[in-house]
């Protein structure tokens, strides 16, 4: 199942249960987790891209030695809220990993930004910032939407 509704999201793990954030890049997928209770998302490991089928065999592994009950994966829109090509390319992606898990689709639209602007505060050199960033995003896009699910 895959949605961008999150009550249909919750009613799909009606026990909750931890999920993991993913951000998509073209270069590295940033994943997070939660606790099963839905509190607090944080970075977990990055996912080299390389072979879609190797992606998603890291990625399968990842959510099975975390027992993952739901994917929370974010999804790029224009600034007007407009799908764009990078957007399609997530859905496709969505798709294609659906046997793994519920999906909640998650606008993602400032999470980088966030993230980039809070390690710039933190006086995070720009290397360091490269290297963390995606995971971090992905933690930041994980926690928003287990903050809305709670409310649901």
């Amino acid at each position: 199942m895959i949605t961008a509704d999150r009550a249909v999201f919750r009613a799909a793990l009606p026990n909750a249960g931890r999920l993991i954030g993913l951000d998509l890049g073209t270069k590295t997928i940033g994943t997070a987790l939660c606790d099963a209770g839905w509190s607090f998302a944080s970075p977990a490991d990055l996912i080299r891209r390389t072979k879609f089928q190797q992606d998603k065999t890291a990625l399968a592994a990842l959510i099975a030695r975390q027992q993952v009950a739901g994917i929370v994966l974010g999804l790029p829109l224009n600034l007007d809220g407009s799908e764009s090509p990078r957007s399609q390319s997530t859905r496709a992606f969505a798709r294609n990993i659906e046997d793994l898990g519920a999906i909640l689709l998650w606008d993602e639209r400032w999470s980088t930004v966030a993230v980039e602007r809070t390690m710039i505060e933190q006086d995070m050199s720009r290397a360091k910032r490269a290297t963390r960033i995606d995971n971090l995003a992905a933690a930041h896009i994980l926690q928003a939407a287990i903050d809305a699910l709670v409310g649901v």
